[in-house]
């Protein structure tokens, strides 16, 4: 696996080199000490994995992602001195395709290195990401231990995003209207560390209310909750569920778990919505949600910042409408408005 550095500091390219180096599975592809630079270079030798800094003179960190991004997409793993303290831009980073960041492991006095074990963790799950294929034959999407669904629950929109998600998030929720009459689950690829963070950040797009989904926290309508934690969000009549299984899957929070936890006969509306994302979780999950009656929408691979997840769903035909990002939210607000008409959204009916 071929790992490129994006840092202005000497110090920290060193201590990333050592880090890279170490690993039996990586090797250092090139080191570039600006934005500008590793633009060039990344034109002539693209990596399998980059990690990029975000406070650089010139081109920053995520402009760079984003002009990557563009050209010819790959990993991106945001590299700063403080993810916290640099919450807007490492945002900013993941809505251009960076996948996920982490704090830069710093020099000790006596030679070694602080913080390496946080970085080669999230290197080795971006790796997973970097060889897996896009798009592979459909599988059965993971299964949900209840039989029923409450009939009295609200209507629910479930969205799932990867690569570039959280400004396409932003784009949705930001049309919404205050008086929209469902709950909208979301799953994002993020680390939980930056769940609270996300939920903020959402919230100022927002004139939902956004909130971090809490373990048996009944779903209200007029509302976003964010999948967090360390394990999968499930619905279970009404109610937030967290489940450790399926343990082994590639993203925790999975897409596929939420959509699968919705794919039973359901007397309100449910809706689901794949966006931008590398690899293919939700793609079988969203098939599943067609199959028992949902409605269900993937972003069109031109408005995708990677078109890996939705053109995974696309090419299983679990998408019954492929829109590009700007028409999602008034297709969702159009089906809700008709599903008042008819108490429903029967599949016939309401295609197009």
């Amino acid at each position: 696996m071929k790992v490129a550095i994006v840092n202005d500091s000497k110090m920290a390219v060193e201590v990333l080199r050592r880090i890279v180096t170490s690993l039996p599975d990586f090797t250092l592809a090139w080191v570039a000490f600006s934005g500008e630079e590793s633009l060039e270079l990344y034109a002539k030798a693209r990596p399998d994995i980059v990690l990029m800094d975000l406070i650089m003179p010139g081109i920053d960190g995520a402009e760079t992602t984003r002009r990557m991004m563009s050209t010819a997409p790959c990993v991106i793993l945001v590299v700063t001195a403080t993810t916290a303290g640099n919450r807007d831009q490492v945002f900013e980073a993941m809505g251009h395709g960076a996948l996920d960041a982490v704090n830069t492991p710093v020099m000790t006095h006596d030679n070694g290195i602080d913080g390496a074990e946080p970085l080669i963790q999230k290197l080795r799950t971006v790796a997973r990401l970097a060889v897996m294929p896009q798009v592979r034959k459909a599988e059965n999407a993971p299964g949900h231990a209840r039989s029923a669904i409450d009939t009295s629950a609200v209507p629910i929109v479930a969205i799932g995003a990867s690569t570039g998600g959280p400004q396409a998030l932003a784009k949705i929720l930001s049309q919404l209207p205050s008086t929209f009459p469902a709950a909208v689950l979301v799953v994002q690829h993020v680390d939980e560390q930056f769940t609270p963070g996300l939920a903020a950040w959402l919230q100022h797009h927002a004139s939902l209310p956004v909130a971090l989904a809490r373990h048996d926290e009944p779903f209200a309508p007029g509302a976003v909750w964010i999948a967090n934690g360390k394990e999968h969000l499930t619905y279970d009549s009404g109610i937030a569920h967290y489940t450790p299984v399926p343990r082994r899957a590639v993203h925790i929070p999975s897409i596929d778990v939420l959509f699968a936890s919705l794919a039973l006969p359901h007397s309100s509306p449910r809706i689901g919505v794949l966006l931008t994302g590398m690899g293919r979780d939700g793609a079988d999950g969203l098939l599943a949600m067609r199959n028992s009656g949902a409605f269900t929408i993937a972003q069109d691979e031109d408005t995708s910042v990677v078109y890996g997840m939705p053109r995974a769903a696309a090419e299983l035909s679990a998408a019954m409408d492929v829109l590009p990002l700007q028409a999602i939210a008034p297709r969702i607000i159009n089906l809700l408005t008709l599903a008042t008409r008819v108490s429903s959204i029967p599949q016939n009916t309401l295609m197009p």
